[in-house]
């Protein structure tokens, strides 16, 4: 399986060579986004950190698109859930109900979390295995559903 930056480098060529612009400038951007985290933090990104920027980037859109459709601004509420969807294209396959669920009772097992003081335990041991394939908003509340 090639990394996520040899997929963008060569997706971003099969885009030029289409002329898909709008797909093109989505790739640039999230290749930029990932570069300037590399360069600010003096570092190079491992993919664990590079799905998180892309995470960061669906999540942004996502939110401007319901901003803009509360605007009244339905075209670039389009133009935001086009680039959300091309960035989600980059992030590993969701879990479902039941997979999310049987992580859930491994992880409050193994932690012998027992109550709502335990729920950072919990998202702890949680949080590396469902990086980018999973909504920790509602992970989170499944969680305190389930401690509490």
């Amino acid at each position: 399986m090639s990394t996520l930056g040899e997929r963008l480098s060569a997706e971003m060529k099969d885009a030029m060579r289409a002329g898909d612009k709008p797909r093109l400038g989505v790739i640039r951007m999230l290749q930029a986004a990932i570069k300037q985290r590399e360069i600010d933090e003096q570092t190079e990104l491992d993919e664990a950190a590079k799905l998180a920027i892309v995470e960061k980037q669906v999540k942004q859109r996502r939110d401007a698109a319901v901003q803009y459709r509360e605007g009244g601004r339905e075209e670039l509420a389009e133009q935001e859930d086009y680039e959300a969807g091309v960035l989600a294209e980059y992030l590993p396959q969701a879990l479902d109900a039941a997979e999310l669920d049987a992580l859930l009772e491994q992880a409050v097992s193994e932690t012998g979390a027992a109550g709502m003081a335990d729920m950072g335990k919990v998202m702890a041991w949680l949080k590396p295995k469902v990086a980018g394939r999973a909504d920790m908003g509602q992970l989170s509340a499944k969680v305190r559903e389930r401690l509490s």
